[in-house]
């Protein structure tokens, strides 16, 4: 009798947790956000060059409503990839760039470093896919809009203007209205 007792509190238990797991799994959910910049011709070579998007607005309240959660219920926001791809002219490739470093900016917070790639490879690369920080990021975008700071190094000059399109996927854990 007793083992099946305990039998039958461990089923429970055990069934409990898988439907917590399932329950998470409602209250998680995935922001996608595009831009582009413009990597002016450069003047020389390992020399650092800063571009800025323009603001980007998130829209948040919006994802909030339709993932079922406001703003407030949000617990975090993580980066879970940034990709960067060139867009014009079509012949460019990434083999003239070295270094590349991605800050987040938004009113009245610090910029932070969320994404970056060192050594980037001569193998004409038209896509690149950057190393990713695992901060929170709920506080950038929550607001209303935010700045992506690019910071670059070539590593040969360029004579003309590179636009490339960027690509970024956030993961939201929040709590769902109601839950």
């Amino acid at each position: 009798m007793r083992k099946t007792l305990f039998l039958l509190i461990f089923i429970s238990v055990l069934s409990s947790q898988q439907g917590c797991k399932e329950l998470a799994k409602l209250t998680q959910f995935y922001i996608n956000y595009n831009t582009s910049i413009t990597i002016p011709k450069t003047l020389g070579v390992d020399l650092p060059v800063n571009v800025v998007t323009p603001a980007i607005t998130t829209n948040s309240e919006s994802e909030f409503e339709a993932n079922k959660t406001q703003k407030k219920l949000v617990d975090k926001i993580n980066l879970t990839e940034l990709d960067m791809t060139i867009t014009s002219p079509e012949s460019e490739s990434f083999d003239f760039l070295k270094n590349i470093e991605i800050s987040i900016s938004a009113d009245g917070l610090p910029d932070k470093k969320i994404a970056w790639l060192e050594n980037i490879p001569k193998t004409g690369l038209k896509k690149i896919i950057l190393e990713v920080s695992t901060d929170d990021l709920k506080e950038y975008i929550v607001k209303d809009s935010y700045e992506l700071k690019t910071k670059t190094t070539t590593r040969e000059l360029i004579s003309h203007d590179t636009d490339v399109a960027i690509h970024c996927k956030f993961f939201v854990d929040a709590k769902i209205l109601g839950l």
